[in-house]
């Protein structure tokens, strides 16, 4: 059986003529003017693969990846190398406009086996972009996710993800950050909350441009590569190291930049140049959105699930309270079922006398161990209003307004031992350094 086939382009019928003229293994079934009429014929079920003649340059990943969502392969012609390395960036093969019917016919086939075979987005170095788009479904994560991207860098990523109620995952997630870059990695600190993005705020920072909206709008293009990355990314600099910030969206209606095919090459791309990726997750893990959005429509919710689902460790933080425990342990199922064998590591945050009672430590490992989830209680982290206000107002972190704190040391026992197998003992790992020198 032929594989049924639409293009764009080529008017002169010449590519439709060559490949009718092999009556075999594709059959072209409608030659569309645009990429848009393309794709409506692809979402209506009506080809296997999409030949674009012309007007490659208008392709992006977040369209591959909506082509790929129902089961489409693309294919692009071109006779420009830097179109071509371009379009390879964002998962579409390519071949010469002159290309033979046969050589043509073949590489079709091949491409549509591929795509069926394996997602091709896993072969870059990410999970499946599917996933956070279109509603719970069992994917990579962890460990798993990690051995998907081995041809991404060496760069580990750590999430920072809690319930709703402020359990402290922005302030987690900057001082981890900190605190890494302070034992002498190359840092990249990503503002992934598409609700309320709170990173500049949190380090005095004045930039309004969105930097992380910037990388997946590059991203999305195919021309993010790692000299772009590092402009983008805003350095901090404090008394013990400097580490780069990926600032999160200036207005919650700006969430539909953060898509999570553009996200997964994103954070493949900053592996390559970064020891470590911190990133600080929304709180929401929703991902049945098709009751208020057509099943292709860009999730709110994708960011949070694509960091979440690339993570080498994700960091689960809530209020030591009797409020934030319970979210906590609700949220802990939720996060299960949307993200499975992530494997969080609980860290409750706030902990102090006045809201658990004496030995706060005590009673509450004694009451996670009678009532909570089958996740372990990892580490607490002290209550220290003093100390963390003095950081917020003056717009910096623990380690400078206050490094004698008792959270502060909590928050570095987190984070630094772990991640030191990874080696390195610059600021920049080298292969930013080169770029930055370049």
């Amino acid at each position: 059986m032929s594989i049924p086939v639409v293009t764009v382009g080529d008017s002169r019928e010449d590519l439709v003529g060559r490949l009718e003229r092999l009556h075999g293994p594709v059959s072209v079934v409608r030659r569309c003017n645009e990429l848009a009429e393309l794709l409506a014929a692809c979402q209506g079920g009506l080809a296997r693969a999409a030949v674009v003649a012309e007007g490659s340059a208008e392709l992006t990943a977040s369209l591959v990846d909506r082509l790929s969502a129902v089961g489409v392969a693309v294919l692009a012609l071109t006779d420009s190398p830097e179109e071509t390395l371009r379009l390879q960036g964002i998962g579409v093969a390519s071949e010469l406009t002159g290309v033979d019917a046969a050589a043509l016919a073949s590489r079709i086939t091949a491409s549509v086996a591929q795509l069926a075979g394996a997602d091709p987005w896993l072969r870059q170095g990410a999970s499946n972009p599917r996933l956070a788009d279109e509603g719970p479904a069992p994917g990579p994560s962890g460990a798993a996710t990690a051995e998907g991207m081995e041809g991404a860098g060496a760069g580990r990523i750590i999430a920072v993800w809690g319930p709703a109620g402020s359990p402290g995952r922005t302030m987690l997630a900057a001082n981890m950050a900190a605190e890494l870059a302070a034992e002498g990695k190359s840092v990249l600190l990503v503002d992934a909350d598409s609700y309320g993005a709170s990173v500049a705020a949190m380090l005095g920072l004045l930039d309004e441009s969105a930097g992380l909206a910037q990388a997946c709008r590059l991203a999305d293009q195919g021309l993010l590569d790692a000299a772009a990355l590092l402009r983008i990314a805003v350095p901090v600099a404090t008394r013990a190291g400097t580490f780069r910030v990926l600032t999160g969206i200036t207005r919650a209606d700006r969430w539909t930049e953060l898509r999570a095919a553009a996200l997964s090459l994103v954070l493949a791309r900053a592996r390559e140049v970064m020891e470590v990726i911190v990133i600080d997750t929304g709180f929401c893990l929703e991902s049945d959105e098709e009751l208020s959005f057509d099943v292709m429509a860009p999730r709110r919710n994708a960011a949070t699930l694509r960091s979440l689902e690339l993570a080498d460790t994700v960091f689960a933080v809530g209020a030591a309270d009797s409020i934030g425990v319970p979210r906590l342990v609700r949220g802990l199922a939720e996060l299960e079922t949307a993200v499975p064998n992530s494997s969080p590591r609980v860290v409750l945050n706030k902990v102090r006398p006045s809201a658990v009672g004496r030995s706060p430590e005590r009673q509450l490992r004694d009451a996670w161990e009678r009532y909570g989830p089958t996740v372990p209680l990892g580490s607490f982290l002290p209550a220290d209003p003093a100390a963390a206000d003095a950081a917020l107002l003056a717009g910096s972190l623990l380690l400078e307004a206050a490094p004698d704190s008792a959270l502060r040391r909590g928050i570095a026992a987190l984070v630094c031992a772990p991640v030191q197998r990874n080696g390195g003992s610059s600021v920049f790992s080298s292969t930013a350094k080169r770029w930055l020198k370049g």
